[in-house]
This record gives structure tokens, C-alpha cells and sequence, in this order.
């Protein structure tokens, strides 16, 4: 599996669209960059395809947009994430990273690794 390698553009993107707030943080995973809160990842790039985790209700709807589709390797997408639509402006794309962000802020931390 080779993974895609997003443009500096993207990274750009993906940084404008994640609050710089406390307890957010943004760092590189395989190349690509994700975004956590509590250890937990809540918005990733993939590429250039933003992806996010969502509650159910949320997840069931950002998948009836159009152009929204499955995040991550085409063999082995990552469950409970879906990319968002690459038409999305920053606008939209923000609305739904902080969705993403409040609902993974709920679960219970994660723990570190000794």
C-alpha cells in the first residue's frame, strides 16, 4: 500500500480548518497530519482528503453528501471516519471538523503507551 503524500497546500488547509484551541493537537502520522484531542484522533489527512470521526447521527449524515466517502487506504478504511466532500470550502469544512472535534473531546482519553 503506498501512501498518498498531501501538498504543502494541503497541510495549509487541513491546519485552517482545525482550532487552534487547549488540548488540541495537531502532528504527522505516516507522512499526512492528524488532529487529537485527549490522545484520541477526531480529523485526519489522508492525501489530500480531510477525514473525520463522528457520532452516528452525524456520520449517517455528512454520507448522503455528495463527494463524502470512505477515509483512508481504499484497502482498509478506517471505520467510524469519512472523507469530507473535496468541494467543501474552508467554511464547511471547519463546521464539520468541529463536530468531529466535540464528539471525540466525549470519549474517554486515551491512554499512553508505556
Amino acid at each position: 500500500m503506498q501512501m498518498p503524500k498531501p501538498s504543502d497546500a494541503d497541510k495549509d488547509f487541513f491546519r485552517s480548518v482545525v482550532a487552534d484551541v487547549p488540548g488540541v493537537e495537531v502532528k504527522p502520522m505516516f507522512g499526512n497530519l492528524g488532529a487529537f484531542v485527549n490522545g484520541n484522533m477526531f480529523a485526519g489527512l489522508f492525501g489530500s482528503s480531510v477525514g473525520v470521526k463522528l457520532a452516528a447521527d452525524d456520520l449517517a449524515e455528512l454520507g448522503t453528501i455528495e463527494g463524502a466517502g470512505p477515509f483512508g487506504p481504499a484497502e482498509r478504511p478506517r471505520g467510524g471516519y469519512l472523507s469530507l466532500p473535496p468541494s467543501f470550502t474552508a467554511e464547511e469544512a471547519t463546521r464539520w471538523v468541529n463536530k468531529a472535534h466535540a464528539y471525540v473531546a466525549t470519549l474517554p482519553p486515551k491512554k499512553k503507551k508505556k
